[in-house]
């Protein structure tokens, strides 16, 4: 954003307008609810991507979501007190992965049918 007002542009500081957005969004009780997101940083961000491959890539393609334009989308996320939007991000954090199990490819390195040798303390 511009910090500085110049005569040919009244307004400098007014966000320029993404046009139509895919939202995604979660189950409610009676309709579908806004996911909003945390930026890097922690602040609250609403999301909005220009196509659904790209929320597709991002957030997987079971994410469910909505077209919504971009102000309707500030207008719902800002009293839930996310004023930034976010157009078209890039997942940034490692994947999710839950324990692996013992035994398992990941976690087993020596080759069939050996066990790895540990060393006991010299007593």
């Amino acid at each position: 954003m511009c910090l500085f007002q110049y005569d040919d542009d009244p307004e400098p500081e007014e966000p320029v307008p993404a046009g139509l957005l895919h939202v995604p969004v979660r189950p409610g009780t009676a309709q579908v609810v806004v996911r909003l997101f945390r930026t890097p940083l922690g602040a609250r961000t609403a999301v909005g991507f220009t196509d659904a491959g790209r929320l597709a890539a991002t957030l997987g393609a079971g994410q469910p979501w909505i077209r919504l334009s971009e102000p309707a989308l500030r207008a719902l996320a800002e009293p839930l007190g996310a004023s930034l939007l976010t157009v078209d991000p890039t997942f940034s954090a490692p994947a999710v992965t839950g324990p692996t199990p013992p035994g398992s490819p990941a976690t087993d390195t020596a080759p069939a049918g050996r066990r790895p040798v540990t060393s006991a303390p010299n007593a």
